[in-house]
C-alpha cells in the first residue's frame, strides 16, 4: 500500500472522527446529564432533534455540489464548516443546561446543521481523491470513524465532564473538532489529475432527478431494505440486557465498550474484501450474515443466557453492522452522477437514516407485543426476505455501468 493511499485513509479516518465524537455526545451524554440534573424525559426528548439536519441535508447538498468544481473547493466547504461547528459547540459551555436549555438546543441544531454540510462534502471529496480500487478502504476508515467516535463519545467523554465539567468538556470537545483539521490542510489536492468539471447546470431540486435514473428503483429498495434484519436488534439490544439482569455498568462495558470495538475490528476486513471481490461478487456475504446474526440471536432466547454466549452475540452483531455500512458505503459510492456526487451520497446514506429510523421506532412495539424472541424471530424473517429479494433487485449491469460514473484522481 503506497503511502499517498495511507495518507487518503488516515486524513478520511480524522474527519469521520471530527463528525461522530461531537454527535455521539450530544446524542448519548447529554441525555444522561440532563436525568441526573431531574430533567424530565418529554425535555430529553427533545434532543432528538439535532439530528434532523442529517436528514433534511439533502435540501442544500446540491448548493454545495454546485460551488464545487474540483477537490480544493470541496476542502474549502470542509474546513469552513468545521470551524464555525467548533466555535458553536465551544459557545455551548458558555450556557447552563438548567437555565439555557432552548439556547442550547438551538445551538446545538445549528451546530450539526453545520456538521452535515461538513459531511457533505466530505462524502463528495472522499469519491474524488480515492480511486476505484481504494473506495471500499476509504469507507472502511468512515465506518470506523463512527464506531471509534461512538466509543470515545459516549465513554471518555463523560470521563471529562465528571473530572473537569461543562465548559471545559465542551471547550475540549471543539478543540479536538480543529485538531482533525489539521491531516486535511496539509493533504496536497494538487496530486493526481485534478477534475475540474462544470457545475452551471446542478439544480436546486437535483435529489429529485436521483430517482429518475434508469434502473434507480432496485437500487433504492436495496438501500432502504439492507439494514432492517439488524437495525431492531440493535435498537432493543440495551433493554433486552436490562431484562437480562445485567446493570448499567455491565451493559456500558458488553455494549458500548466491547461491541463498539468489534465493529471497528471489522471494517478493515470488510474493505479489503470489498477490495478483492468488488462490489457485484460480494453483494451475497453481508445479507447472508445478516440472517445468521438475527439466526443467532433468535436460538439465545432459548437458552440460559451465559455471559459468553451473550459476548458472542454482541460481536457478531456490531460486527455486521460495521460490515454492512462498509459496503453500503461503497456501493453508494458507486452510484454517483459527476459533479453531483455530494448530493447523490447524501441521498443514499439519507434513505438508509429513513429506514433504520422507521424499523427502530417499531421494534419497541414490536417487542412490547410479540416478546424479544418474536422480534428477532421478524429480524430473521427479513433477513431471510433480503435473500429472496436481491436476484430480483441487485442488477449487476446497474452497478458495472455505474463503476466509471465518477472520474477520480
Amino acid at each position: 500500500m503506497k503511502h499517498q493511499e495511507i495518507r487518503k485513509y488516515y486524513t478520511l479516518l480524522t474527519l469521520y472522527l471530527a463528525q461522530s465524537i461531537p454527535m455521539s455526545f450530544f446524542s448519548t451524554v447529554i441525555p444522561v446529564i440532563m436525568r441526573q440534573e431531574n430533567y424530565s424525559l418529554e425535555s430529553i426528548g427533545y434532543i432528538q432533534l439535532i439530528k434532523l439536519p442529517w436528514i433534511l441535508k439533502m435540501l442544500w447538498a446540491p448548493l454545495v455540489d454546485r460551488t464545487s468544481k474540483n477537490k480544493r473547493q470541496y476542502r474549502k466547504w470542509i474546513i469552513s464548516s468545521e470551524i464555525f461547528y467548533a466555535l458553536v459547540i465551544m459557545s455551548i459551555g458558555y450556557y447552563n443546561l438548567q437555565t439555557d436549555f432552548t439556547t442550547i438546543i438551538v445551538l446545538m441544531v445549528i451546530a450539526f446543521t453545520a456538521s452535515a454540510t461538513q459531511d457533505i462534502a466530505t462524502d463528495a471529496f472522499a469519491i474524488l481523491i480515492l480511486k476505484k480500487k481504494e473506495r471500499s478502504l476509504g469507507n472502511s476508515m468512515q465506518s470506523a470513524g463512527n464506531f471509534i467516535g461512538t466509543l470515545v463519545g459516549s465513554g471518555v467523554l463523560l470521563i471529562i465532564y465528571h473530572y473537569w465539567g461543562w465548559l471545559w468538556l465542551l471547550r475540549c470537545l471543539g478543540l479536538f473538532v480543529l485538531i482533525a483539521l489539521i491531516p486535511l490542510s496539509l493533504y496536497n489536492t494538487k496530486n493526481g489529475k485534478e477534475l475540474e468539471r462544470s457545475t452551471k447546470n446542478v439544480s436546486p431540486l437535483e435529489f429529485i432527478y436521483f430517482f429518475k435514473q434508469k434502473g434507480i428503483g432496485g437500487h433504492i429498495l436495496l438501500l432502504f431494505l439492507f439494514y432492517s434484519g439488524l437495525i431492531g436488534m440493535l435498537t432493543m439490544i440495551k433493554p433486552y440486557f436490562v431484562d437480562l439482569g445485567y446493570d448499567m455498568k455491565e451493559i456500558g462495558v458488553i455494549s458500548g465498550i466491547f461491541g463498539t470495538a468489534c465493529g471497528v475490528l471489522m471494517t478493515l476486513p470488510a474493505g479489503f474484501y470489498i477490495r478483492k471481490k468488488g462490489i457485484v461478487k460480494s453483494i451475497w456475504l453481508f445479507p447472508v450474515v445478516n440472517v445468521l446474526v438475527a439466526a443467532y440471536f433468535f436460538w439465545l432466547t432459548y437458552t440460559n443466557h451465559s455471559d459468553y454466549l451473550v459476548y458472542i452475540g454482541v460481536a457478531l452483531l456490531w460486527g455486521a453492522y460495521a460490515m454492512s455500512s462498509v459496503f453500503v458505503y461503497t456501493m453508494s459510492m458507486q452510484v454517483v452522477r459527476k459533479g453531483r456526487e455530494g448530493t447523490d451520497f447524501t441521498i443514499q446514506i439519507v434513505i438508509t437514516h429513513l429506514s433504520s429510523l422507521i424499523i427502530a421506532v417499531t421494534s419497541g412495539k414490536v417487542a412490547d407485543l410479540i416478546t424479544y424472541r418474536g422480534l428477532f424471530g421478524i429480524e430473521f424473517g427479513i433477513g431471510i426476505l433480503i435473500l429472496l429479494l436481491l436476484p430480483f433487485i441487485f442488477k449487476k449491469k446497474f452497478y458495472e455501468k455505474n463503476e466509471n460514473s465518477t472520474v477520480v484522481n
